[in-house]
């Protein structure tokens, strides 16, 4: 059943939805909490679908009290980017990618605007046996492996099936993930190769696409940025300037883009300019409509409405 949190008391009808499923989780906004966006599907097999534009989801060491300690969580990264860090380890997800999270230790999930995950639960006991008895399961998952990419179809193939399963069905599934993660998963050194590579070659569009996702968030920032790639605010700057760029420049290109197209939206006319304003980041209406003016060289309300009148809308 799927559960939109949209409401004013969303924030409090995700967490409890959240901690049934996963454990002890707390969840900080990004925004304003009317903007708060929250939903779960739960599916068959032990298989839940989270889409979130939380700016913090979070679970800490002193409430394993709380927790499920039975299961594992094998994560997959739908859509949008976000950031895992697990017992002082990190890991970057990239949509498509797969990650193996424990039930035991802190956790803390960074998403950068608005992803959606596919959690499937595994048996903890089995997966720490297959492991090796490692202290906790916890990396990701290989797509250049041959069990990795394995891994990935299946995962895809139980999103897009909800049928009901028999019992015996259900463990004969979940024996096959579980004896897949040993070969999947990837080590350290592994996953910090797979970082410099994406350093040296593809990092600046990367940090594009995370702000795409992220342009919602009025406290996006260099700083901030940084800090979620884990890169200096230097090299962060290098990245633009060597395309005579600048990433706050580039910020609020994309985040007026967005405003544009959503003024010109038949669909959305009713929405005021100012509340689309805050949608993208903008936390200044007066700010708002300078900018806007000297990228299109038109104020929002004479934009909007002779592009509406053009479509006949």
């Amino acid at each position: 059943m799927s559960i939109p949190q949209h409401a004013p008391d969303g924030l409090d009808s995700w967490n409890r939805e959240l901690r049934a499923a996963c454990g002890h989780f707390d969840t900080e906004l990004a925004f304003n909490r009317s903007l708060f966006i929250g939903e779960i599907h739960n599916l068959p097999r032990g298989l839940a679908i989270l889409r979130t534009n939380a700016g913090l989801i979070k679970r800490l060491t002193h409430h394993a009290d709380h927790d499920n300690d039975q299961e594992c969580f094998l994560v997959s990264q739908r859509s949008g980017y976000s950031q895992i860090t697990q017992n002082d380890e990190t890991v970057q997800l990239a949509p498509g990618e797969m990650l193996l999270m424990d039930s035991v230790g802190s956790i803390e999930i960074t998403p950068f605007g608005l992803i959606e995950h596919a959690s499937l639960s595994l048996s903890r006991t089995e997966v720490c046996k297959h492991l090796g008895g490692q202290a906790h399961a916890f990396g990701k998952i290989s797509s250049t492996k041959a069990c990795g990419r394995m891994l990935h179809v299946l995962m895809d193939q139980l999103c897009k099936d909800d049928t009901e399963d028999d019992v015996t069905q259900v463990q004969a599934l979940q024996a096959a993930f579980v004896s897949l993660l040993g070969s999947a998963l990837e080590q350290g050194d592994e996953c910090r190769e797979g970082v410099a590579s994406l350093q040296g070659n593809n990092l600046r569009s990367y940090v594009q696409k995370v702000i795409d996702e992220s342009l919602s968030q009025p406290g996006l920032s260099p700083i901030g940025l940084a800090n979620r790639l884990n890169i200096s605010v230097r090299h962060l700057y290098r990245l633009f300037e060597e395309q005579d760029d600048s990433v706050c420049r580039y910020i609020q290109r994309a985040r007026l883009k967005r405003s544009a197209d959503d003024l010109i939206n038949p669909f959305l006319r009713s929405e005021s300019i100012t509340s689309i304003a805050y949608k993208w980041g903008f936390t200044d209406s007066a700010h708002f409509s300078r900018s806007f003016k000297k990228q299109f060289e038109v104020s929002p309300k004479d934009f909007r409405s002779s592009r509406l009148q053009a479509v006949g809308a």
